[in-house]
């Protein structure tokens, strides 16, 4: 037995109800008039043929400079994918609904090309919903802008005639379990335990009164500065590039009651340095390339900081420091990495990929740069003997989630995460297992312990040494150790 529409009704029974209300829902859509419906959801509903319609609005996300959008856009198109995979792979084939007769529907609103597939669920709404849920779950903001989008194309679906409200529902019910599948692969950042441990005081300094920042001009920052100045309008700006940074941040210390910094990360430590040196908290702003501490600490955007230092919020973390013997050597402090061997190598091999690929593919495509190498480095580490193809202390633990790329879920835990890959051959296979492998594992390439301190003797004079994306020559004896909860950062305590 058929119901008007053409789709399938039982003789009595629960579903028989259910496809009964879903065809008087069909029939009340379609024969009713919707302001501008008619000129603009058939419009939409063809642009989201394939994905196009989210891929452009992932595109535009992309470009934008907020870090939350940027993963937003990665999610909901990951997330868009499963749900897609699964519509046409399981959904298709499990319930073989005939499409809706299109008697009821005006001709203007129905689509030039039908579809020729079956009608339960509905893949443009799952498409729709997996997105938006996916983008929702990196930023309640930009989810809310996406949203609409997403519901005015699963409607477009039955104000077209190509669906069932019922097939629209299922479709859409799909597409958020599917964000969520993904979020269980790959967990969000409000799922990884907050950094912000152990609160300190710090002076709330209301407008930004107090407040001098330093900013990189060469980290191209204009549009986040622009930002803090409004939302902060007391605050002190003081631009500068190059050697005159350290003249600036020195000169800036003086007079604050915080010192601020815009830029990446090797501006980050040196502020960091002249904070330490003068007692002052930090308010750090991300400007640079990756952004590595910021992005730990909780500080994305001006927003984040805005709130931070108005409230006076802040917490106490770790800095690594090291000391290199020999009058060439260098000495200093690392609020992420330090690393002997090819780490400078990869470093720089990073950075040129990683605006392209992501983080963890161009970990992958830095160590399948390197791999050709001539000598592992040898030194005496702790005591012993080892040749070494990259020997890397972090500050503090970093950890993954799923397979998302690692990160530090508390920065004041008074530990090295000290990795070793070891010296050998095919070090490009080594360095790839290290790269792909998970933080405190061991392999028959690599090793990862936690350290209150390290020390390297015999290394050879001219090695390069890296720390924060800043590189230098090392003397022949290095000591690492940690100043535990020596810095005060200000961040939001609810992010």
């Amino acid at each position: 037995m058929s119901g008007a529409s053409g789709g399938p009704v039982a003789d009595g029974g629960g579903t028989g109800r259910l496809s009964a209300v879903d065809t008087k829902l069909f029939q009340a859509v379609a024969t009713h008039h919707w302001p501008y419906g008619d000129r603009v959801l058939p419009v939409l509903s063809r642009c989201a043929n394939h994905g196009v319609l989210w891929g452009a609005v992932a595109a535009g996300l992309a470009l934008t400079s907020s870090p939350r959008a940027r993963r937003g856009a990665v999610r909901g198109m990951a997330s868009l994918a499963v749900a897609s995979a699964t519509i046409n792979t399981l959904g298709k084939r499990s319930v073989r609904r005939a499409r809706p007769i299109l008697d009821a529907v005006p001709v203007v609103r129905q689509l030039k090309r039908q579809p020729i597939t079956t009608s339960f669920p509905s893949g443009h709404a799952a498409s729709a919903a997996a997105f938006a849920t996916g983008v929702a779950l990196e930023s309640r903001g930009w989810g809310a802008v996406v949203a609409p989008i997403a519901f005015s194309v699963a409607f477009s679906r039955v104000y077209t005639g190509v669906h069932y409200p019922g097939d629209v529902l299922a479709g859409a019910a799909l597409g958020v379990g599917a964000a969520f599948a993904v979020r269980g692969l790959v967990p969000t950042r409000d799922q990884m335990p907050s950094p912000g441990r152990p609160m300190v005081d710090a002076p709330s300094l209301p407008g930004g009164r107090g407040l001098v920042m330093v900013v990189n001009t060469g980290a191209g920052t204009p549009d986040r500065v622009r930002v803090l100045r409004d939302a902060l309008p007391l605050v002190e700006i003081v631009e500068t590039t190059g050697p005159e940074l350290e003249q600036e941040l020195e000169k800036a210390a003086a007079r604050a009651v915080a010192l601020g910094v815009c830029g990446g990360d090797g501006t980050v430590n040196a502020a960091a340095t002249t904070a330490l040196k003068h007692g002052l908290p930090l308010a750090v702003l991300p400007g640079g390339t990756l952004n590595h501490f910021s992005y730990d600490l909780g500080v994305e955007d001006p927003r984040d900081l805005v709130r931070a230092v108005e409230r006076g919020d802040a917490v106490a973390v770790d800095v690594g420091r090291f000391r290199s013997s020999g009058a060439d050597g260098t000495s200093g402090i690392f609020l992420n990495t330090f690393s002997l061997g090819v780490y400078p190598e990869l470093v720089h091999e990073r950075e040129r990929w990683s605006g392209r690929i992501g983080g963890r593919l161009a970990d992958v495509v830095a160590a399948f740069h390197v791999r050709r190498r001539g000598r592992p480095l040898r030194a005496v580490v702790d005591g012993k003997q080892r040749a070494l193809w990259l020997l890397f202390a972090g500050n503090c633990t970093y950890r993954r989630m799923g397979l998302t790329a690692g990160r530090r879920a508390d920065l004041a835990d008074g530990l090295l995460d000290v990795r070793a890959v070891h010296g050998g051959r095919w070090p490009g296979v080594r360095l790839l297992g290290a790269a792909l492998s998970g933080p405190l594992s061991r392999s028959p390439f690599h090793a990862a312990v936690r350290r209150v301190r390290l020390r390297v003797d015999g290394v050879v004079p001219g090695t390069q040494l890296a720390y924060d994306g800043e590189i230098g020559p090392c003397g022949p004896e290095l000591r690492l150790d940690k100043l535990h909860e020596a810095l005060t950062v200000y961040r939001p305590l609810s992010l």
